[in-house]
């Protein structure tokens, strides 16, 4: 009973809920917890799932299938034609200067056999597509220009994977006996091989062209739901088993099929069905990874295990820091890049199992180095944590301009604004339409270039330096509006505002009601909450649909605003009190509750017409002229 699958899924499942929440109440990634919650249940710590858990692998890592195909969903056709030079460039350039360094170095330092050395290099080359993808999600870094990058070369490496598959019977001089490969058709026909994966990949884009988009039409055409969650499902297992079929990666087979998807009129539709189960099974297979840490072998030889993680994890950071040079990536961009890749990936086992097969290298070392992989991976969302804050802050600002830190400021305006993000330059728009002027901060070198370029004058450097905020010129300023998209950051800034320039006025944005509390601590009064205008404009709107006046509803959307902001300065004050709080809050809505009901009754009571006035009594005139004729 204990082994059946509703036991091993129970498990599974528990130590998810229990050990994400807890990594992120920690500000850690919901990767770690993943990864920990694997580590916990494995064969080598409390043993829920044994060593034959470790079948869930094959099941998991069709996540990572699937969230190839939502990244191809949302990257257009041209926007990857027009990536790839970055593609084939960044990409080709860090798997040999990866691939050649780490020969070199485990060649004269290890003495291994070259045939080995080559597997093993070759295996740490690659990066994890699945934990860098889902941590610049989360950090909402996806669309920058480390971002960008990234996903170039973890595409790369993605397509590498065939001719390294290809290479390694070369090198071991036997035929291919890996298992996964007794699938592929085409693993005999030699020269053959190449025009037929060509076919294939062309298949798939016609198919998706003049099969799969009308049929989706006549799925959706059913208005089932559940079938049209069916036909994606089928989709992505049927391009990734067809791939398979010819000895392409289905990963870069899903990837094929949602760029073919890209354009279509279903292309949300679909990103809404597959994304619950992308999600559950990268958690699975991130749970299968922290699993899949043989204890045993580390604690057996932990100083050999630690030291090459170490070294590995080094050389690859520096390879990945000279590309993103070559390139001209700014400072804060490269090292953050060059963080976010420096471990090894999930295709490591897969390279590492099929050389055992081949009979490269030994077992014991083959599973040393899937050792080193796993505690890379683990070690990756602590990598970038602590370049976010200690080292990004620091070094890639002075990187930039080594004398001042910032860019030299030639003007001293009334209104200085730090971050210039979807927020910020909202601002400074409306601002500069109405002939007010700005000093506008920000510390995304990128973004600044490319503000520039587009006409606008941003100054580059970090905020939450004093001498920069000197020098825009805030001890004679009227007014400091801080709008950096990171919360912590911008809190940092408005306390350095308030510490050194106590007469500034602060208008301060906050992302939510627990930003909110802190500005309050600090003394900010005037703090705009990014959910709360949106939401109450909704709710004004939906109340004229139900038949409320545009003036009535207008004005208990500004009373509701009020009376909350009223609410926040109350309730900041018991927060520290679990119980005082939910009590105050509790009394807080209800207050709301009533004195809204009380307003809506005076202004009915009061015939409050107010904007529509002009229009009822032009509308009654009409339908009096109407009478008459």
């Amino acid at each position: 009973m204990a082994e059946g699958f509703f036991f091993q899924a129970l498990i599974y499942l528990a130590a998810a809920v229990i050990c994400v929440p807890i990594a992120k109440k920690l500000g850690l990634s919901s990767i770690l917890g993943y990864l920990f919650a694997g580590i916990i249940i494995g064969p080598y710590v409390l043993g829920f799932i044994g060593q034959e858990g470790q079948d869930i692998m094959h099941f998991a890592e069709f996540g990572v299938v699937m969230m190839l195909f939502l990244i191809g969903l949302e990257l257009e056709p041209h926007k990857f034609w027009r990536m790839r030079r970055i593609i084939i460039g960044m990409g080709s350039l860090q798997v040999l200067a990866t691939t050649t360094v780490l020969f070199i170095a485990c060649s004269f330092v290890l003495r291994w056999h070259w045939q080995e050395t080559l597997a093993i290099s070759l295996a740490l080359t690659l990066s994890s597509t699945a934990i860098v993808m889902q941590t610049l999600k989360e950090k909402g870094l996806t669309n920058t220009s480390m971002g960008r990058s990234s996903f170039a070369v973890l595409l790369f490496q993605d397509i590498a994977v065939i001719p390294i598959m290809a290479i390694l019977p070369l090198i071991a001089g036997t035929t291919v006996v890996n298992e996964s490969n007794e699938q592929s058709l085409i693993s005999h026909l030699g020269w053959i091989q190449a025009p037929i994966v060509l076919g294939t990949i062309g298949f798939v884009y016609l198919g998706g062209r003049f099969i799969i988009i009308p049929l989706l039409h006549v799925v959706a055409r059913t208005r089932l739901q559940e079938l049209f969650t069916a036909s994606a499902l089928l989709l992505v297992m049927s391009v990734s088993f067809m791939m398979q079929l010819v000895g392409l990666s289905p990963a870069l087979g899903a990837f094929l099929a949602g760029l073919v998807l890209a354009n279509s009129e279903f292309r949300h539709e679909l990103e809404g069905d597959i994304a619950p189960f992308k999600g559950l099974l990268l958690g699975l297979f991130f749970i299968g990874v922290g699993a899949s840490i043989d204890f045993r072998l580390i604690m057996a030889d932990p100083a050999f295990i630690i030291i090459f993680s170490t070294i590995f994890n080094t050389i690859k950071f520096f390879v990945l820091l000279m590309v993103g040079k070559i390139y001209k990536k700014s400072s804060d961009q490269n090292i953050l890049f060059s963080f976010a890749l420096s471990q090894a990936g999930e295709f490591g086992f897969v390279i590492l199992s099929f050389a055992i097969q081949l009979g490269l290298m030994q077992t014991e070392l083959a599973n040393q180095m899937m050792a080193v992989i796993a505690l890379s991976m683990i070690g990756t969302p602590f990598l970038l944590l602590i370049n976010e804050r200690f080292i990004d802050p620091f070094f890639g600002v002075k990187e930039k301009q080594p004398k001042n830190d910032y860019d030299d400021i030639d003007e001293n305006n009334d209104v200085i604004i730090a971050g210039f993000g979807n927020f910020g330059s909202t601002i400074v728009r409306l601002l500069k339409t109405n002939g007010i002027p700005a000093t506008v901060l920000d510390m995304d070198s990128d973004r600044v270039d490319s503000l520039r370029k587009m006409g606008f004058k941003v100054y580059y450097g970090d905020a939450s330096r004093l001498e920069l905020l000197k020098a825009a010129g805030c001890d004679n300023a009227k007014l400091f509006i801080a709008a950096i998209d990171n919360p912590r950051v911008n809190l940092q800034v408005v306390e350095m505002i308030k510490k050194h320039f106590p007469n500034l006025k602060i208008l301060a944005r906050a992302r939510n009601r627990s930003d909110a509390f802190e500005l309050v601590d600090m003394g900010v009064h005037d703090f705009y909450r990014e959910n709360l205008y949106s939401a109450v404009h909704l709710g004004v709107d939906a109340l004229v649909e139900l038949g409320h006046r545009r003036y009535t509803a207008t004005r208990q959307g500004q009373r509701f605003m009020k009376y909350d902001e009223q609410s926040i300065h109350r309730l900041a004050e018991k927060r520290h009190d679990k119980k005082a709080f939910l009590m105050t809050a509790k009394e807080e809505i209800e207050l709301q509750e009533h004195l809204l009901k009380n307003d809506l009754y005076a202004q009915l009571g009061a015939n409050d017409h107010a904007w529509e006035s002009a229009d009822l009594r032009r509308e009654a005139e009409d339908n009096s002229e109407k009478k008459e004729d």
